[in-house]
């Protein structure tokens, strides 16, 4: 009985972190989004496809700031993680892209 009561008392205050979140950046937050859709829109081959592109290829200016940022800012680049691994991964695992 204990845990269930624990159980509701932490799903509210997960939703208020999730919301900090999200409003405390809304620029990472809209990335985020797009990244996923990204993944989840995309084909097995399509994937794959523009795996085998980029490899080799510089990054663009904006994204290595992004990437430059993320590694500076330790929250920011926790958020960004905690909205895209899971389903990146679920995606990369679907297509055979990790084992």
């Amino acid at each position: 009985m204990n845990t269930r009561l624990l159980w509701f008392a932490m799903v509210p205050a997960l939703l208020l972190a999730s919301a900090a979140i999200g409003q405390q950046f809304p620029m990472l937050d809209m990335v985020a989004n797009k990244i996923v859709q990204k993944y989840q829109q995309s084909s097995c081959e399509q994937l794959w496809q523009e795996r085998a592109h980029k490899q080799g290829q510089p990054k663009p200016e904006k994204e290595q700031q992004a990437v430059q940022l993320l590694h500076t800012d330790p929250q920011m680049r926790a958020a960004f993680i905690d909205r895209v691994a899971a389903p990146i991964a679920n995606k990369m695992f679907e297509c055979g892209m990790i084992p």
